[in-house]
């Protein structure tokens, strides 16, 4: 089976949405082009996680950039993007592995989200795969800008599923919620 790889070089819209109701949604990454779109589906922990990581690089290459790169500190507003997945929602695989890397040449966040692979029964080992016939790949290119407002809108979204504290009304933790109103409240 040929690999097929949706590449996205400075998309115009890179973003994660949802379907559904929270506690029984759908999590997905969309990015759109010139009228051609890729969703892919993937858990809600992998939205977050993606997210917090983007943070992360992004502030990383600021850092060591001494503050001379493209990357702005937090989204810029106008950039945001609230508005709900584009349709027809065709998901093309159900992601597996992400990665990411900044490209200090091109100034710009890589982004990659490999197909689900299910493990070999008789082996009880994942197969490797060469470059042509591994599993379907996205790759999406993002200016530190969009993957800014992308890490703002999935961390949101994730957040959007949380009920909030009766307190400071920020959205409840998995893990507990110290809230800063209710001097040391945890939930």
């Amino acid at each position: 089976m040929t690999r097929q790889v949706h590449f996205f070089d400075q998309p115009e819209r890179f973003v994660a949405g949802t379907v559904g109701q929270p506690g029984a949604r759908a999590f997905y990454l969309q990015a759109s082009s010139r009228g051609r779109i890729t969703s892919v589906l993937l858990e809600k922990t992998q939205v977050a996680a993606l997210a917090e990581r983007i943070e992360e690089v992004l502030d990383e290459a600021l850092r060591r950039s001494g503050g001379e790169s493209p990357i702005p500190a937090v989204a810029p507003a106008e950039l945001l993007d609230t508005a709900p997945l584009d349709l027809p929602l065709e998901q093309e695989f159900r992601v597996g592995t992400m990665a990411l890397a900044w490209d200090a040449r091109d100034e710009c966040l890589v982004v990659e989200a490999q197909a689900y692979v299910e493990e070999s029964e008789e082996e009880n080992e994942a197969e490797v795969f060469d470059d042509e016939n591994g599993p379907d790949l996205l790759r999406v290119r993002l200016s530190g800008a969009m993957a800014r407002v992308f890490a703002k809108r999935a961390l949101d979204l994730v957040a959007a599923g949380r009920k909030p504290c009766p307190f400071c009304n920020l959205p409840l933790d998995p893990e507990g919620h110290l809230c800063p109103r209710a001097n040391g409240y945890r939930r």
